[in-house]
This record gives C-alpha cells, structure tokens and sequence, in this order.
C-alpha cells in the first residue's frame, strides 16, 4: 500500500523503528514489532542503520516483516550522501524483491571520517532518481526550524519545495518541541506553495542524556517550559521520564486540535513508551 493515501481520510499515527546493532540479539527487533503491531499505527518506517549487518535484519527485511507478518505498510529510509547510482538502483531492487513501496529518501548525515560520494548531493537528486526508477512512493524530511546546514528557514524551505517538484508525496518532520515552532513552519510550506501532507515527528524525552544529543544532531531548540523540566529532574530519572511522556502527550493533543495531518513517534524501539503516548492519544485521532 502506498502511504500516500493513508492521508485522505484521517490523521495518520505512525512508528520509526531501527533495525538491531550487530551486539544485540535479533529477535528484539521482531519482538518490538509484535507488541508495537497491537497499537495499530497507520504505517511502520525503518531506519537505515547498523541492522545492515546482521542476516535477516536489514531495513527491507524488516519492511517486509511489518509488511507480511502484521500487515502494516512500511518506509524505508534510503540516505544517499555514501552512495553512487549503481548501489542506490542495488538497494532499490531489494526493496521491490521485499515487497517494499515506500521509501523516506534523505540525504543523510555527514561523517567527518568518510568523504561522501558525489552522485547524490543532496535529497531532492535522490528523489527525482527514485522516481525515474520505480513506481515508490517517496517521502522525504523536512526541519520545522530549518536544517542545522541551511542559512536560514526561508531558504531551507525553498530547499523542500525543490523535494516536493522533485517527486516527494508527503513529509515527516524532524523532532520539535515547541507546537509554535511547527504552526509557523507549516505557515511557510503553504505560503511557498507546498501542499503535501506534513507529519509532525515527535520524539519522547525518556532521559536527559539521550535527549540533549538528539537536539545537538538535528539543531532543534529546547523551549523553556522543557528546560525547566530537564533541570528539576536532573538526578531523578524516573520522574524526567514520566514528564517527558506527559509533555509529548501535551504535543500530540495540540497538533491534533490544530489539524496536524499525523504524527510519527520516534519510538526507539521501546513499545511501552509507544504504547503509553499511544493510549493517551487514541481518541483524539480517531482510533
């Protein structure tokens, strides 16, 4: 099923999962898809990663167990800046040969250790070669305030829309914390004339730690009412955690209230988080 159409008659919940690190058994990763298929989210995208590695977990072949063993459509991330033509078309025959329709093309994060390849500079590239290549539908990542590598919002939109031209159906956001941060993005989209669908990403603060380096990756901000939360929980992790859950909990009622066409939660593979945010917002989305 193309996840396009998943937006034409209500609000889309939606999971990221990554596929298991080479040290951690593979069973935990079929096992996280059990319990998160029970919450019934609208589709599942499986990031790119180390699961690479280890036979039988690839990000195909977990798209194709969400797919076939729970009946859940998928995306797969595809990002491009190490990759040339000739493995992204590789990587493109295994995602039909697994049944895959849908992939999140991205440009991917730099490594300072590996010069990146030269066939795919950027995500709108990636785009326009997936849908000269195939009949997926393409997703693609927007930065509700702006990438870390873009000059300014404007322009990082201007950037998004030459995503959209390219081929993109519909986008996932990038982690916020400030609801207003989102409106005055979503602003933008329609002011440049970008009208896709736009999922509001939101990922739950479950620790201090994890979450101070998530924000430096992607160069969201911290609003006050949140630092103020990592400050008095500082030395008490349990409760940073319980108020992280109830703050994105907050979130996704106000995106919902406010015509958010879906949400996807960065679950980090932990299905009681997902699960605990999932039934606290059910009603809301209809489910």
């Amino acid at each position: 099923m193309k996840v396009i159409d998943l937006f034409e008659s209500k609000p889309v919940l939606s999971f990221e999962v990554f596929p298991p690190k080479p040290n951690v058994p593979i069973a935990s990763i079929f096992q996280t898809l059990n319990e998160l298929k029970t919450l019934h989210p609208d589709f599942i995208s499986v990031t790119y990663g180390a699961g690479g590695s280890v036979p039988g977990a690839s990000t195909a072949e977990i798209c194709e167990t969400i797919q076939k063993q729970h009946g859940i459509p998928s995306i797969a991330h595809l990002p491009c800046i190490n990759e040339t033509r000739e493995s992204v078309l590789e990587k493109l025959g295994q995602f039909r040969r697994c049944g895959v329709e849908n992939i999140l093309a991205l440009r991917g994060d730099r490594n300072p250790e590996i010069a990146p390849k030269t066939d795919f500079a950027h995500a709108s590239v990636l785009i326009a070669f997936i849908r000269e290549h195939g009949t997926f539908d393409i997703a693609a990542a927007c930065y509700p305030e702006g990438h870390p590598e873009s000059p300014d919002l404007d322009t990082d939109v201007q950037h998004l829309r030459e995503k959209v031209q390219a081929g993109a159906s519909h986008l996932i956001s990038q982690l916020f914390y400030s609801n207003r941060d989102f409106y005055t993005f979503r602003e933008k989209l329609a002011a440049a004339g970008i009208g896709v669908p736009v999922e509001a990403g939101i990922m739950p603060v479950t620790s201090k730690k994890s979450i101070e380096r998530m924000v430096s990756l992607c160069g969201a901000s911290i609003p006050k009412r949140l630092a103020k939360l990592l400050a008095r929980y500082a030395n008490d992790p349990a409760s940073l955690k319980a108020a992280g859950l109830e703050y994105a909990i907050e979130q996704i009622l106000d995106l919902t209230e406010n015509g958010a066409d879906g949400v996807h939660i960065y679950t980090m593979n932990n299905p009681d988080v997902a699960r605990y945010i999932t039934d606290a917002v059910a009603e809301d989305l209809g489910r």
